[in-house]
């Protein structure tokens, strides 16, 4: 198999932790509300989140209509008809670009493979959001280049979302180009469209996530890992 030179990095739930990010927002937003949201309440806007960029990935819905629908979905459950949509969506995306959390080895792998191997970022996150983000956990200076769904056009895992990258990327041959990931449905399907090879990776704590995702079985990662660390060992 060919030496892979150059790296495609997902960021939230891959190299970023997502899930504290997204709680931690949502608990600072319902405090600027003057209300407080349970276990429960995070739980279900988490997955009413995930069921709406699974809709962005199919071009079901747009962008837009993602960054207050899935806000305006969550109030209506939860019968919260005072809260004012728009000025939560914008304090809530503020949140996300300064709170962070590195996963685990993210930042240890990225120094080891800078220099080595060309890293780039491919996120469906919002372009300030992201930007910020990665400059504040100090991943930006390690990457060769960005891709953020916003400024491309498209999200993962549009084909057009991936042409975008592979026409701007310097490594030409697909082998030995890899996307590194945690959604099967959007970084590992993607890049299994595009040629390329993909690496899918769930902690051990999550392990079953593949499963769960619904694409295990007509989607299949060349590399499964669930230790970012491991990414060394493929090269």
């Amino acid at each position: 198999m060919a030496m892979i030179t150059t790296i495609l990095w997902d960021v939230d739930g891959t190299l970023l932790d997502f899930i504290y990010s997204q709680r931690l927002s949502m608990k600072k937003c319902f405090e600027t509300i003057g209300r407080k949201i349970t276990d429960d309440m995070l739980e279900r806007y988490s997955l009413i989140n995930d069921g709406y960029w699974k809709r962005l990935e199919l071009g079901e819905v747009t962008k837009e209509e993602l960054l207050l629908g899935r806000f305006a979905t969550f109030f209506e459950e939860y019968g919260m008809k005072d809260v004012d949509v728009e000025a939560f969506a914008r304090e809530y995306q503020e949140n996300l670009g300064r709170l962070y959390c590195l996963n685990p080895g993210a930042m240890e792998v990225c120094r080891e493979l800078k220099g080595r191997v060309k890293q780039y970022v491919v996120t469906n996150g919002v372009t300030a959001t992201q930007e910020s983000k990665l400059a504040l956990s100090g991943l930006s200076p390690l990457m060769d280049g960005f891709f953020i769904s916003e400024a491309v056009g498209a999200p993962k895992p549009r084909k057009e979302f991936f042409d975008h990258c592979l026409s701007h990327i310097e490594e030409k041959d697909k082998n030995r180009i890899m996307i590194v990931g945690d959604s099967l449905s959007s970084d590992i399907k993607g890049g299994a469209d595009a040629g390329i090879r993909t690496c899918l990776y769930h902690p051990k704590e999550e392990q079953g996530h593949a499963a769960l995702d619904g694409w295990h079985d007509s989607v299949v990662p060349d590399h499964e890992i669930c230790d970012l660390r491991q990414v060394l060992d493929l090269l």
